[in-house]
């Protein structure tokens, strides 16, 4: 399995898991504030959370983190 990245902007308090690398060609809110990109094929590129410490009930302490056995 390749390795997901997770970034934190701690001045927009958003987040990103970074699933894939492709070409954006839909974005859809699941959520208020969380996203999901994909590409022409409908496969998952990444998860977009904005005002994550709000959504989440706590701030992020991630900077950059590499996760494993997250995407394919």
């Amino acid at each position: 399995m390749k390795k997901a990245k997770i970034l934190y902007d701690n001045k927009s308090d958003n987040l990103y898991l970074f699933i894939r690398e492709g070409e954006l060609d839909e974005y859809q809110e699941v959520a208020p504030g969380v996203g999901l990109e994909f590409d022409k094929k409908k496969n998952l590129l990444g998860i977009e959370v904005l005002g994550a410490s709000k959504i989440l009930g706590v701030k992020p302490k991630i900077k950059a983190k590499f996760l494993s056995q997250i995407a394919q």
